[in-house]
């Protein structure tokens, strides 16, 4: 383990700490291959850093508890270690890791930690531990606006959310497939072929080029190929859907299930159910700001302007509540929020139809969590029959 250590003079390395600080503030950089841990002792100016490589656990541990100790023979009483660190790559693993040991973790949202935009920025991995130091000490005294701490999920619920995930790979997976069949027989001169249908084999066996002539032998062999990697990954993504579908079912027990709504299909419901509505929110500002459609108005005197929504949230809740608001307004014409969209909107069409369908992606977002958590059926809204 290699240490890294800034020194300061003896005369200030320890100074009068006040009767409520007995903490070990401690800030992690992770990265593929090396983690530095800084580190703040109760009543001294001193910040200690530590470089290790990457994924040293048991190392990371015998460093904090080693603080812990210096901390508490200083102190002569218990002492409490916090730790901060970005989220990131390593999700929440060295997060689950610490409280495991019995250590106080933080999770941030590394986009909302200011810096400084004064002159051109300096970035170092010993400069970003050390402003993650200053803001889990900044957040510990109560400035609770000096960043967003992040709700990290429970290891089931993260968990749960892989399904949906993974379909949405797979789904892109097998576009890419089907954009390269067809571009392979493009390049011979032939169009309408469906790479999806079930007589596919057999469509490309009787496949000609516009001078009446049989594909190419390579050019075949390497169609088929991508015709076997794309009946696999369908395969897969039948066996995703499946397992999703039961997920989602068996969510739905004693509580209010989102897929009997019409328009709301089972792949929205499982986002929804994975992605948002497994974390308590308060209020419908805090769902909406979750999803990052909140409005982000520009205001500076008589200066007054609209920079879009603030896509600070979850972008696959957001991507898949745009589409369901466009969804809502088609299967359920009569409902409040349709009429809502048709009165504002009427027959316009371009940039001022995309945005209110964006505004009332946020209003079905925060009804739908009504309706999921408190049973309010949206005004209008009606089931599947």
């Amino acid at each position: 383990m290699m240490r890294m250590t800034t020194d300061q003079p003896q005369s200030q390395a320890w100074t009068a700490a006040r009767s409520d600080d007995a903490t070990v503030f401690v800030a992690l950089e992770l990265s593929a291959s090396q983690w530095l841990v800084a580190a703040n002792l109760p009543g001294s100016d001193k910040v200690s850093k530590h470089a290790m490589a990457a994924w040293r656990p048991e190392a990371l541990l015998r460093l904090l508890r080693r603080w812990r100790s210096q901390a508490e023979k200083r102190a002569g009483g218990g002492v409490k270690v916090t730790v901060i660190q970005e989220a990131g790559r390593d999700g929440f693993s060295v997060h689950r890791l610490l409280e495991e040991a019995g250590f106080e973790s933080w999770v941030v949202d590394p986009a909302s930690i200011a810096v400084n935009r004064r002159k051109r920025r300096v970035k170092t991995d010993g400069i970003d531990v050390e402003k993650l130091l200053q803001t889990v000490m900044a957040w510990a005294r109560g400035e609770r606006m000096v960043c967003s701490m992040v709700r990290p999920p429970t290891l089931a619920q993260e968990d749960e959310r892989r399904l949906s995930r993974e379909r949405e790979r797979l789904k892109k997976e097998r576009d890419q497939h089907i954009v390269r069949i067809k571009s392979l027989l493009a390049l011979h001169g032939i169009t309408g072929y469906e790479p999806r249908r079930r007589d596919r084999r057999q469509g490309l066996e009787a496949l000609r080029t516009p001078s009446a002539r049989l594909l190419p032998p390579r050019a075949k062999a390497e169609i088929v190929r991508e015709l076997d990697r794309l009946e696999m990954v369908a395969g897969q993504l039948v066996l995703v859907e499946k397992e999703r579908d039961a997920t989602v079912a068996a969510a739905g027990d004693g509580a209010m299930p989102l897929d009997r709504l019409r328009g709301i299909g089972p792949e929205t419901a499982a986002v929804l159910t994975q992605e948002a509505f497994f974390r308590n929110f308060s209020n419908r500002r805090q769902v909406a700001a979750y999803s990052g459609l909140t409005p982000s108005p520009w205001q500076s005197g008589a200066i007054a302007r609209d920079q879009g929504i603030s896509k600070a949230g979850n972008p696959r809740l957001r991507r898949v509540m745009v589409e369901a608001a466009w969804m809502w307004q088609r299967h359920q014409p009569n409902s409040a929020l349709s009429r809502w969209f048709r009165a504002r909107v009427g027959d316009a069409k371009g940039r001022l139809r995309r945005m209110m369908i964006t505004a009332l992606a946020r209003k079905l977002l925060v009804a739908l969590w009504r309706y999921a958590t408190q049973g309010v059926i949206p005004e209008g809204a009606v089931f599947k029959m």
